[in-house]
């Protein structure tokens, strides 16, 4: 099960690069991971049949007691199935479904796939933990996917719609998940089924898990997200409504039901959400003139049913939930992918503007009417088998709830006849005084995945006697129904009340749809008393106001005002820290060497002088002068690594610095003048007292030995490394690493965001790039032009020869882009004889840091000095010849590495992110060593090197970009302005001409 799982992973990442090379022709070749995964899950038939399971343990993090746990049962087993083989086919029929010229389909086909991945991980995880970890990740993909058309606002409305319900219901589940797991001393769902704790605190806990599961499946009052969510293309509405997200709850009641359906509120909160929710659905379908809108809130309306059946906790009721369940995926998949088919060759969805459809395309008809009569429970189809299966199990019941349910059923199964009757005639029927609607003849292949889905549909009907052994192996975990035998599904069960009511049930529908103009005129005198989607945006909307109130109220635009608030409360926290603290050191050493004090002395002086200056440039640099002097405390501390990460960390923030400092003023104060100095000053004063304090406290309250005493012998023994800081960052602590760079990448993003006003550019435009070579030469002269410009535009090539003549003997490639008076010679001459050795020192300090001074974090440190280097001799060109590559892939490269290397060790048996080495003899070398962890190095040195690259284009070139931008719109405006100067003074010159001019002795 985690190698399909890892599959899944694999292809989904593997399949971008697929749709870069064959376009839509990719989606005829990744639908066979699905399909693989659908073969090989019918391998654990024999297995899990009668009451067996497959189960798959692997070790995580040992440390926390965490273990990837899968189980196949007969449940995990058909829904899985249904999964697989749904996803295999909508992913087949997207391959027609998209047009070749459609972007972004290499990013919607990974996630489809990734999308499906997740679901077979949420019905066979075992774990709370990792269930929870698979839930979220559905609601991720289904927002990417809802708001895969990112430029259309409704798809992108419907997607964070999607995403604040159900994750907010999630939220909700896992408080829930963590109480169950507590209460019964266990993370594994089999064996909390086993032995179902109960109590107050297991009420609870189920209450907020069953949350959870109706905000997924959209009941109400979660249900108005469904139908905003047809904002999605067809194939994922198919796939999102008949085999995933919506069925991952349902999945979750069926999977608690066995243990937990006598808990105290669980009948009636399923069977009353269940039951309004099937008459809403039902209601609000019949309304809809868009087909897929229609079938939308059918799916909210089969939702609420399946709720009921699967939440009601017999015997009985549960074989029919689980038979509804898979012809629901059946025929609604079916109906869907119908639905696209018509948008694409009518060009319509609605179904007044349809007409004569069924006789232009009668396969087509002949597919969408049998899923139609499925899901109105129409003989001899798999829908009407589960719905037979459903009046059966109610009608022995016996129970008030049971009468609750079997009402609410028969009338929301009555609505279900009347909407599919109203698709099937707004898709196919003939319609008085509505012209017929053109129709493109779709090939046969596109119709290829709903055929298959209908004559499933029909099959499910005749083979439901063999089906029946099957799904019993899940309904059998329930007790037996009390004076009812065993139920058996079949197609025919002879003359009984259930056969009578289904009977009743399409009558009462058929009549509803012959009817349907007062059924209109009914539902438009009808006032809804609840609108769940306006209490939704109402409720958006006061969140929105109370942000806005709060954030004026204390987001004053001024920054000492929130940095003296931060500090005013840290003082108050840490002085009654140290009030109530009863352990104060005997001993005080106030330095360990003489050479200690001075420096401290310059910092302190350092400190007070950025306290004193006026400009800001010299702010910086003094401020830095405190940074280099812990730098020289590390070093005579014996910490040379972090001594040398400590200047490269103040080297490059001063450069950051600078950087910003060319869009502020230059003088401190000079747009807003400094106030409430002395209290400023208390508080400085204040803080830098009390931390040396806490400081002095902290160290000398220590009793026990530190663990850190024994990182060195861990360092060599466990790590292979004589490096203690390096060996602790990417093998002791590595969790805190990979969050940390994880925090780098989210930081270069927000940076980037900040400064990319319009749209933020894949990567720099390089020399010339985009623009003419005259254009080029126009704009970036060189200091000493052999030709002048007007023998250049006489000989283009010439210029053409020239400027290339000049790259070659320039000393960097865009040196002369720069204007004249930024020009240095000598910066660029020295840039271009180191650049490339501090990259090769850089390369040193990431493979020699386990043992010396050095690192990954280290050494993409002096990498992004070296770009910087080039963008401060040679400007934003000169950065994009020097990184010709997109700050963002080294980004998520690097974190994929660094990730990957700890998934690479749970593949392998061991524990995330642990470490392993390898030794061997090499001729003239010796022996040699080589340590894992140099892979989780190299993914920290690429992450740092994207974050100084983003840093660089954002605030380097981006900034000189918008300068030239604004100069170029000055000048123009100048020049625009001297043109008009001029007509008005030659139109002066004209009339003076011809009144006092020549003719009249007068002259201007």
């Amino acid at each position: 099960m985690l190698v399909v799982l890892s599959v899944f992973g694999v292809a989904s990442l593997v399949a971008p690069v697929l749709f870069r090379k064959l376009g839509r022709r990719a989606f005829l070749i990744v639908p066979i991971v699905p399909a693989v995964a659908f073969l090989h899950t019918l391998g654990y038939y024999k297995q899990v049949q009668g009451d067996g399971d497959v189960t798959e343990t692997y070790d995580w993090i040992p440390g926390l007691s965490l273990q990837l746990t899968f189980r196949m049962d007969m449940l995990a087993w058909v829904l899985a199935l249904l999964v697989t083989g749904v996803g295999a086919l909508v992913l087949l029929y997207c391959s027609r479904y998209f047009r070749p010229n459609d972007g972004g389909l290499s990013q919607f086909g990974a996630v489809l796939l990734a999308f499906a991945g997740v679901m077979y991980g949420l019905v066979i995880a075992d774990d709370l933990i990792v269930l929870f970890i698979f839930w979220e990740a559905t609601t991720i993909f289904s927002y990417l996917l809802i708001g895969y058309n990112t430029a259309r606002k409704q798809a992108r409305r419907a997607a964070l719609q999607a995403l604040i319900v159900t994750t907010a219901g999630g939220l909700a589940m896992l408080v829930g998940l963590v109480m169950l797991g507590r209460a019964a001393g266990t993370q594994l769902l089999s064996e909390i089924l086993a032995a179902p704790p109960s109590g107050p605190v297991v009420t609870c806990a189920i209450t907020l898990i069953l949350v959870g599961a109706v905000s997924k499946s959209a009941l109400v009052p979660f249900h108005f997200w469904l139908p905003a969510a047809m904002a999605a293309p067809t194939p994922v509405s198919a796939y999102l409504h008949a085999a995933a997200m919506v069925k991952a709850g349902i999945y979750l009641i069926a999977r608690l039901a066995p243990g937990f359906s006598d808990t105290p509120g669980w009948q009636p909160l399923l069977i009353s959400l269940g039951v309004i929710t099937m008459l809403v659905g039902g209601w609000r379908a019949l309304r809809q003139t868009d087909l897929k809108l229609l079938l939308a809130y059918g799916t909210v309306s089969q939702l609420g049913f399946l709720t009921v059946m699967v939440g009601f906790g017999t015997r009985n009721a549960a074989l029919a939930g689980l038979a509804l369940l898979l012809a629901h995926g059946l025929f609604k998949a079916a109906l869907f992918l119908v639905v696209g088919i018509i948008d694409h060759r009518a060009g319509t969805r609605d179904l007044r503007k349809l007409c004569g459809l069924g006789r232009k395309a009668p396969l087509l008809a002949t597919i969408g009417v049998i899923a139609a009569a499925s899901m109105a429970g129409i003989p001899p189809l798999a829908g009407f088998v589960a719905k037979e299966a459903v009046y059966s199990a109610l009608l022995e019941a016996h129970s008030p709830w049971g009468w609750i349910a079997f009402g609410g059923v028969f009338l929301g199964s009555t609505l279900t006849v009347a909407y599919s009757a109203r698709f099937v005639w707004g898709a196919f029927g003939r319609k008085p005084g509505v012209r017929e609607a053109r129709y493109v003849q779709e090939h046969v292949d596109f119709l290829a995945a709903p055929a298959i889905l209908a004559a499933l549909t029909i099959a499910g009907g005749f083979v439901a006697a063999l089906a029946d052994p099957v799904l019993a192996g899940y309904a059998d975990t329930f007790p037996a129904d009390a004076g009812s035998a065993p139920y058996h599904l079949a197609l025919w069960h002879g003359l009984e009340p259930a056969l009578g009511v289904s009977a009743l049930n399409i009558a009462l529908g058929l009549l509803m749809f012959y009817r349907r103009a007062a059924v209109a005129r009914l539902q438009q005198s009808v006032y809804p008393l609840v609108d769940a989607n306006k209490a939704y945006r109402r409720v958006m909307t006061g969140i929105d106001h109370f942000a806005v109130v709060l954030t004026s109220k204390t987001q004053r635009g001024s920054l000492p005002i929130y940095l003296g608030v931060i500090l005013v409360v840290l003082v108050a926290a840490l002085t009654a820290g140290l009030v109530a603290n009863r352990t104060w050191p005997d001993d005080i050493r106030l330095w360990d060497y003489p050479a200690q004090l001075p420096i401290a002395v310059i910092m302190g002086g350092a400190a007070l002088v950025a306290t004193r200056a006026n400009k800001r440039f010299m702010a910086v640099v003094v401020v830095g002068v405190t940074g280099y002097g812990m730098a020289v405390l590390f070093a005579m501390q014996g910490a040379p690594d972090l001594a040398l990460t400590q200047v490269l960390v103040e080297t490059i923030t001063l450069v950051a610095f600078v950087l910003v400092l060319r869009r502020l003023p230059i003088r401190i104060g000079q747009a807003h003048g400094s106030v409430h100095r002395k209290l400023r000053a208390v508080i400085a004063v204040v803080v830098g007292t009390l931390m040396a304090v806490v400081a002095v406290v902290t160290l000398g309250a220590r009793t026990d030995t530190p663990i850190s005493v024994s990182f060195p012998q861990l360092a060599y023994e466990v790590g292979h490394g004589k490096n203690t800081v390096n060996v602790t960052l990417v093998d002791i602590r590595a969790w805190d690493t990979l969050g940390e760079i994880s925090v780098l990448v989210i930081a270069a993003t927000g940076v980037a965001s900040l400064i990319f006003i319009r749209q933020r550019e894949v990567r720099l435009q390089r020399l010339g790039e985009g623009v003419p070579r005259k254009s080029f030469l126009d704009r970036h002269k060189p200091i000493t032009d052999t030709y002048d410009s007007h023998h250049i535009d006489e000989h283009p090539s010439i210029g053409d020869a020239e400027a290339e003549g000049d790259a070659r003997n320039a000393w960097l490639l865009a040196g002369r882009s720069l204007a004249p008076e930024n020009r240095s010679i000598m910066l660029e001459v020295v840039v271009r004889l180191l650049f490339h050795s501090v990259i090769v020192l850089s390369l040193f300090f990431l493979f020699s840091g386990h043992n010396l001074p050095g690192g990954g974090f280290a050494g993409g440190l002096v990498a992004g000095l070296a770009l910087v280097a080039r963008y401060l001799a040679g400007g934003r060109f000169e950065l994009a010849e020097a990184a010709p590559i997109d700050a963002g892939k080294l980004l998520g490269a690097g974190l994929f590495i660094a990730g990957g290397t700890g998934a690479v060790g749970l593949l392998v048996g061991a524990n995330v992110l642990e470490s392993t080495w390898w030794e061997w003899e090499l001729p003239l070398f010796g022996p040699m060593e080589f340590v894992s962890t140099t892979f989780f190095d190299i993914g920290v040195y690429l992450v740092v090197i994207g974050l100084m690259l983003d840093v660089l284009r954002s605030l380097g070139a981006e900034v000189d970009r918008q300068e030239e931008e604004d100069k170029e719109a000055g000048e123009a405006e100048h020049r625009d302005s001297e043109h008009l100067v001029a007509e008005r003074v030659g139109a002066t010159d004209a009339d003076a001409t011809s009144v006092d001019g020549p003719m009249g002795g007068h002259t201007l």
